[in-house]
């Protein structure tokens, strides 16, 4: 059976892409250096050089907490993700990101092993875990946790790890179905069948609570 994705987002991603993405400051960039920060499509230019991790940190850092919030559902333990992602890739390949094709993606791909890690021990150690007390709420949490919001994500925590790795990598990261299987490490076949099905899942979830 073929599967094929909805050409647009569905009402509930186009809602959270506007509470949660932060205005495209960087996407004004000269057209030269918001490539080679891989923040618009197309390859670097050929004169610039690749960039370093902490350029690309600085430039991502936002989206990519946002992107690991999709899928710990949890600000801080989002930001942890994104730092302990962002050391990973420097002990690999260390600040200049050297032998890297594509460091965005390299980058992108850290984040979403890493919070599998998280999802992992957060099995193992629910029960014995405490609730986590920050000394206060990122800026945006207030945003994080509309009502609106907060019905998608709990929506989105009951599908499996795949399905909602998916969804979030397609309709709010909006990456094709050729990056999502190289970010996952999956055939475009089972991308498109999992996200097919996660779309019906996700539909009757909110359904249900509506």
């Amino acid at each position: 059976m073929q599967y094929a994705l909805p050409a647009a987002p569905p009402r509930w991603f186009r809602l959270l892409a506007r509470l949660t993405r932060p205005e495209a400051t960087e996407r004004r960039e000269a057209p030269a250096r918001a490539r080679r920060l891989r923040l618009v499509d197309g390859p670097p230019y050929p004169e610039e050089p690749p960039p370093t991790l902490t350029e690309l940190y600085r430039a991502r850092r936002v989206d990519l907490v946002r992107l690991a919030v999709f899928l710990v559902d949890d600000p801080h333990t989002a930001e942890d993700v994104v730092q302990d992602a962002s050391t990973a890739v420097c002990r690999a390949y260390g600040t200049s990101l050297t032998g890297l094709q594509d460091p965005g993606a390299y980058l992108r791909t850290a984040v979403v092993n890493a919070s599998r890690s998280v999802l992992r021990r957060r099995r193992t150690a629910r029960a014995y875990t405490p609730p986590h007390e920050g000394a206060g709420p990122p800026v945006d949490e207030r945003l994080l946790l509309a009502e609106e919001h907060r019905l998608v994500l709990d929506a989105l925590a009951g599908l499996t790890r795949r399905q909602r790795e998916v969804l979030v990598l397609r309709y709010w990261s909006e990456l094709s179905e050729a990056e999502i299987a190289r970010t996952l490490g999956l055939s475009r076949g089972t991308v498109k069948s999992t996200a097919s099905r996660a779309l019906d899942a996700l539909e009757k979830r909110l359904g249900e609570v509506r």
